[in-house]
């Protein structure tokens, strides 16, 4: 989330090209996913500022954005992280893997049959969406997406997850104050820290090459 539909959008447009370049310096078949991930998250970014321009309320744009935001990305980042990972680290991560599928699941459903509703709040977006047992629902999605980070192994992948961590914190404090929202900014440097994990494994050995997979 950003502060107004123009800074979504010019946030958006930068963490996508940052995907861009992620995507094409990978050298790894499994770093595919988890490089695509500022592409999402920029595309995430440009599809809230079409939710500033509609004035918020419940239409198309709303739905994507709640699409990408829950289910999505709780898949998305444990998978993501698994493919890149060594198979010895893999089977730590099966515990935040089942927690994304089970939370997505949960999510996908509650947002099939319920409406997403999107509120204009000054220089912040709230949305709102029936959840039962909204806490264990909070507790999964984290488990999945932080915890799946920070499980890794991987000291950049560790530290994204501590970043992703203290900016959920910060921008909901903001959020709840009604203040700004800045997770626009947060998601912009963990771009850029995805980019320089890429830039590490496209120069270290190990696991088969893109351009030679056969």
């Amino acid at each position: 989330m950003c502060w107004s539909a123009t800074a979504d959008l010019v946030a958006g447009c930068g963490i996508a090209a940052v995907g861009v370049a992620c995507v094409a310096r990978t050298r790894r078949i499994g770093d595919l996913p988890l490089a695509g991930l500022p592409l999402l998250l920029g595309a995430h970014q440009v599809v809230e500022s079409l939710v500033w321009r509609a004035g918020g309320g419940t239409g198309p744009a709303t739905v994507a954005w709640a699409a990408m935001a829950l289910p999505l990305l709780a898949v998305w980042v444990p998978v993501a992280v698994l493919c890149a990972t060594p198979r010895d680290v893999r089977r730590r991560l099966m515990i935040p893997l089942a927690a994304g599928l089970a939370t997505a699941a949960t999510l996908s459903y509650n947002l099939a049959t319920h409406s997403v509703t999107a509120d204009i709040r000054g220089h912040t977006v709230g949305y709102a969406i029936d959840l039962p047992q909204a806490e264990v629902l909070v507790a999964g999605y984290l488990l999945a997406t932080v915890g799946s980070l920070l499980l890794s192994g991987d000291r950049i992948l560790v530290l994204l997850g501590v970043l992703v961590a203290v900016g959920a914190v910060v921008c909901w404090a903001l959020w709840e104050l009604e203040f700004v929202s800045t997770w626009c900014a947060f998601a912009a440097v963990c771009s850029v820290v995805m980019y320089g994990w890429v830039r590490g494994r496209s120069v270290s050995p190990g696991a088969p090459r893109v351009t030679a997979e056969r």
